[in-house]
C-alpha cells in the first residue's frame, strides 16, 4: 500500500524536524516555508529539558553538532551582585541561524519536498495536514521580541539572565565565539531601530550596565530582528487541526524550553501520524492521540511557567524572587523536572 502523503506548513523546528522524521519512514512529506533559510529569528537559542531519547528518536543528533553546552547560570537583578545557579541538567546552546538551515537541508537530503516562500493563507483543517506556523500573533499583547548576535562579549556565565522593568533578558553564548542576546521587552519602552532599540530598551528598563557591555561588542547587524504581539496563550487548538511547537502554546522565554517543547510535540505527533499514512487509523484518531499526549506532557510545565513569569517582570516581585535566590529556595529543580 502506498503510504498517505503527509503536509506540514511552517518550516521552523517543529515542522522540520517531523518532517525528517518522517521522511526516514519513507512518508511521503511536503513542508511549505514562508520564508526561506538561513535567517535569524527572535529566539533564546539554547534548549533546556531535551532529552537523549528524543534526540534519537527525530534523528536530531547530526543537526546539533558543534553546539555548546551550559550547566551555570548568572541572573542579574538591576546593578545587585548576580545569583549563580547550576542547571540540574546541561542547556543545549546553537544558533537557529544554523540549526533551521542544517535540518533545511537534511529533509531535503532525505527526499522532503521543501518549497520556500510557500505561504499557505488557508487554516482549513484537512486530513494529512499539520500546523507548525509559529507563534499565535495577538495585536493586543503588550510584549516585544528583540534579539541579535554580538561577538567580543565576555559573559559571567555560559548563561546570563537579567531581569529589569517589564523586561527580561537572556544571553547565552552560542558557536563561533558568538553571544545570543534575546529579550522580551513591553511595547512603547523605547525608540529606535535595529540593535539601537534593543540598548535604548534596556537603558529604559534599568540596564544600563547590560546595554553598555552591548555597545562595547562587535554586532552582527543581520542577526537583529524583532517581534511583536508576542503571547502566551495555552489554549488548546481546535481538536480537527494538528498543531506543534509555538502554534500549540508558547512557554514563556526564560525557561528555555520553547525550543524543547517545538520538538517533543514533534515526537509525540510522530507515531499516531505513521500510523495514519499507514492506513492503521483515521486521520480524527490522529489528531485525537497526539492531542492527548501533547496535553498530559505541557500541561504542568505551561501552568508552572505561567505562574513565575509575572515574578521576572515587575519591580516588587522581581524583589521578592531576588531573596528567593539568595536564600536558595527558587524551585528551579521542580521546575526544571517539570520541563522534561
Amino acid at each position: 500500500m502506498t503510504p498517505r502523503p503527509i503536509e506540514i506548513i511552517g518550516g521552523g523546528l517543529a515542522g522540520l524536524a517531523l518532517g525528517c522524521a518522517l521522511r526516514r519512514e519513507h512518508i511521503p512529506v511536503t513542508l511549505h516555508e514562508a520564508g526561506d533559510y538561513p535567517r535569524h529569528r527572535v529566539c533564546g537559542e539554547f534548549i533546556a529539558g531535551l532529552r537523549p531519547a528524543t534526540i534519537a528518536r527525530l534523528g536530531l543528533a547530526p543537526v546539533l553538532v558543534g553546539a555548546l553546552e551550559h550547566r551555570r547560570v548568572a541572573w542579574f537583578l538591576r546593578s545587585a551582585p548576580p545569583h549563580h545557579h547550576t542547571l540540574p541538567a546541561p542547556a543545549i546552546a546553537l544558533s537557529r541561524f544554523a540549526l533551521d538551515a542544517r535540518l533545511a537541508a537534511t529533509f531535503t537530503a532525505l527526499g522532503g519536498d521543501l518549497p520556500v516562500r510557500s505561504r499557505v493563507t488557508t487554516e482549513e483543517p484537512r486530513a494529512g495536514r499539520v500546523f507548525a506556523t509559529g507563534r499565535r500573533r495577538q495585536t493586543a499583547s503588550p510584549w516585544l521580541g528583540l534579539k541579535l548576535h554580538a561577538h567580543g562579549l565576555p559573559l559571567a556565565q555560559g548563561l546570563e539572565m537579567h531581569l529589569g522593568e517589564n523586561c527580561y533578558v537572556g544571553l547565552a553564548r552560542i558557536e563561533d565565539d558568538g553571544v545570543n542576546i534575546c529579550g522580551l521587552f513591553r511595547r512603547g519602552l523605547a525608540a529606535g531601530t535595529g540593535a539601537a532599540l534593543l540598548v535604548n530598551c534596556l537603558r529604559a528598563a534599568g540596564l544600563a550596565a547590560l546595554a553598555d557591555r552591548i555597545a562595547e561588542a562587535r554586532i552582527d547587524p543581520a542577526s537583529v530582528c524583532a517581534v511583536a504581539g508576542v503571547a502566551f496563550d495555552r489554549r488548546s487548538p481546535p481538536t480537527t487541526r494538528l498543531c506543534l511547537g509555538d502554534t500549540l502554546a508558547m512557554i514563556p522565554p526564560f525557561t528555555g524550553n520553547g525550543m524543547a517543547m517545538a520538538f517533543q510535540s514533534a515526537e509525540l505527533a510522530l507515531d499516531p501520524l505513521l500510523a495514519y499514512a499507514r492506513g492503521a487509523i483515521a486521520w480524527p484518531d490522529a489528531v485525537r492521540t497526539a492531542q492527548r499526549a501533547q496535553r498530559e506532557k505541557f500541561r504542568v510545565r505551561l501552568a508552572s511557567a505561567g505562574m513565575l513569569h509575572p515574578f521576572l517582570l515587575g519591580r516588587r516581585r522581581q524583589r521578592w524572587l531576588a531573596a528567593l535566590g539568595r536564600a536558595r529556595l527558587l524551585p528551579i529543580r521542580p521546575l526544571f523536572a517539570a520541563l522534561h
